[in-house]
């Protein structure tokens, strides 16, 4: 089997996809095998899902937003609530708000002033256009009221190298990411986007602590094509439930730096549908539009 993972290996994205396709593959004795398909913010690899022959030989793992964002920020074909069959929710995960270690701050409050002071003169990356890496860190700007220049990649993990080289201000990252490096003094951690502290990052504070902001999280789930026959879907659904609640795996995702979480595909579908009606608002709200 090929499971799609549309942004660069490194990130959360991949990192997650590799741990479930490791497990599947002993489960099911036969190979899973992951393909980074990067580019337009995903897309590329979500649109070659949706035209994928529903045999079940060709699965995607990403990031719910992959699917529900999209539809409003770039030019697409595809619908995320007729296109796909959802498998399962995987894991979840809140954003950190991390800067650069140069920069002449220590707390949120004080970003945020410093910021002020040099507005349109200091930058933020992201995992692409359109991508959920810059939606939440054009939420936080906002919310703040800050301006900061984009710079898009393909793939938060080389974000994320630009962000310890110091070649961008701010990146808006996952605990996969950022917790290696919590103590290395190479990059600064503010905030997290979640509605309570992480416990992958139990130290560092929300942002609805410094400023009032809507809490967000990133849910990674498994997705085949629309029409995968339904004991297909409910197969794979079943193996991921029971790796989910055997304590080694449990472990193995919380140590990479995800909380994992445990879903049908009916409610996967429910969550698939909720998003993309908040979505649709948010980023109208933010004036975001890619293509």
């Amino acid at each position: 089997m090929q499971v799609l993972v549309p942004f660069a290996a490194g990130g959360i994205t991949d990192v997650i996809a590799r741990v479930v396709a490791e497990r599947l593959q002993t489960t099911f004795k036969q190979p899973f095998v992951v393909e980074n398909d990067p580019g337009g913010a995903g897309i590329i690899a979500a649109q070659r899902l949706a035209r994928a022959d529903p045999d079940g030989y060709t699965l995607m793992s990403c990031p719910v937003f992959q699917i529900t964002i999209a539809p409003f920020t770039h030019k697409v074909d595809f619908d995320p609530t007729k296109d796909f069959t959802p498998i399962s929710i995987l894991a979840t995960s809140p954003f950190v708000i991390a800067v650069r270690a140069g920069l002449p701050v220590n707390t949120l409050a004080e970003f945020i002033n410093y910021v002020r002071s040099k507005p349109g003169q200091l930058n933020y990356g992201s995992a692409g256009p359109g991508s959920l890496s810059q939606i939440i860190a054009a939420m936080f700007l906002k919310s703040a009221g800050l301006n900061m220049v984009h710079v898009p990649y393909k793939g938060l993990a080389p974000a994320f190298t630009d962000l310890l080289a110091g070649h961008i201000d701010l990146l808006a990252a996952t605990p996969v990411e950022t917790k290696g490096y919590l103590d290395s003094g190479k990059v600064k951690f503010l905030a997290v986007t979640g509605a309570e502290r992480s416990p992958q990052l139990p130290g560092v504070p929300t942002v609805s602590e410094t400023l009032p902001s809507p809490p967000t999280e990133t849910t990674h789930g498994i997705l085949a094509p629309a029409k995968t026959p339904r004991d297909i879907v409910d197969r794979v659904a079943r193996e991921i439930a029971a790796a989910e609640k055997d304590p080694a795996f449990r472990g193995r995702l919380q140590r990479i730096g995800v909380e994992p979480a445990i879903k049908t595909p009916e409610e996967f579908a429910a969550i698939i549908a909720a998003d993309t009606a908040r979505w649709r608002g948010v980023v109208g709200d933010l004036g975001i539009h890619v293509q």
